[in-house]
């Protein structure tokens, strides 16, 4: 089932999107050489709780009785998405670090009432879910890691650019594959998502073209919010499981990035909602 947002349920989504986004850079702004991922999910905890939120990765069921660990996806290298903060890591000069990051926002009674926002009727805490993410280099990196970085990058914002009303899935597809292909690969085995009452929903959002008439190819209607997240490879499109079970890595061991944001969509165009 899709869900469509009421237009004060997307104010809602949109403060705790700008919250989310304060989070992460400052997160990205204390990458460095020698930082530990323990230090980074330390960091994400107290900001989420002391904003009223709560991690909506920490916890969240994988398959097979597999719960991921942290409140941070953190990404290092040749891992797709899904890398964890635990067991703790340092982050390393030429690494290239990709920081996925969900929050649940607000959670207490207390804020609902006192901002006057409406309910999540979908969750016990009754906030809503935003998702995003941005790879950046720790120290100094290649250039082909930096050329990566931008292309990853660029391909959000061309997506982005098509997240309008009336609109299909495709045709956000079709604006990341200009800036990709054929230089690189886009990994096909992952995709976005719908995002807001729960931290995944319909519809699956593509960064590769399907067939037209697919009836996943949706049109774009005026209060869906989606996750639109390109991942995409040095090399092959190709990924396989980590030993953890649950980590997502290249399948020839190529750098991947990957970058996301959350995306309501109006009439009068694409609302960044973790901007």
């Amino acid at each position: 089932m899709i869900y469509k947002k009421s237009e004060d349920e997307i104010k809602v989504l949109h403060e705790g999107g700008k919250i989310l986004a304060r989070i992460l850079k400052t997160i990205l702004a204390t990458i460095r050489p020698g930082v530990m991922t323990m230090d980074l999910e330390t960091m994400a905890l107290a900001m989420i709780k002391e904003a009223d939120g709560v991690p909506a990765f920490l916890d969240y069921p994988m398959g097979d009785g597999i719960y991921f660990p942290s409140a941070l996806c953190i990404s290092i290298n040749e891992e797709v998405v899904h890398g964890s903060a635990v067991p703790n890591r340092e982050l390393k000069s030429g690494d290239i670090v990709d920081i996925d990051i969900g929050m649940e926002w607000p959670v207490s009674k207390e804020k609902q009432k006192k901002m006057a926002f409406p309910i999540n009727p979908h969750s016990q805490h009754g906030g809503y879910f935003t998702d995003m993410c941005a790879t950046v280099g720790v120290g100094k990196i290649s250039q082909e890691a930096k050329k990566l970085l931008n292309v990853t990058r660029r391909s959000l914002e061309a997506g982005i650019a098509q997240a309008k009303v009336g609109n299909r899935l495709n045709d956000i597809a079709a604006a990341i594959e200009k800036v990709v292909l054929p230089n690189y690969g886009i990994v096909r085995d992952l995709v976005g998502h719908g995002v807001g009452y729960f931290l995944h929903e319909e519809p699956d959002v593509f960064n590769y073209q399907i067939r037209p008439n697919s009836p996943e190819n949706i049109e774009l209607k005026a209060g869906m919010v989606i996750a639109i997240e390109p991942m995409i490879n040095v090399g092959t499109h190709r990924i396989k499981i980590a030993k953890n079970n649950y980590t997502i890595i290249t399948a020839d061991g190529s750098l991947s990035a990957h970058f996301e944001h959350t995306v309501a969509i109006t009439q009068q165009g694409p609302l960044i909602i973790t901007a």
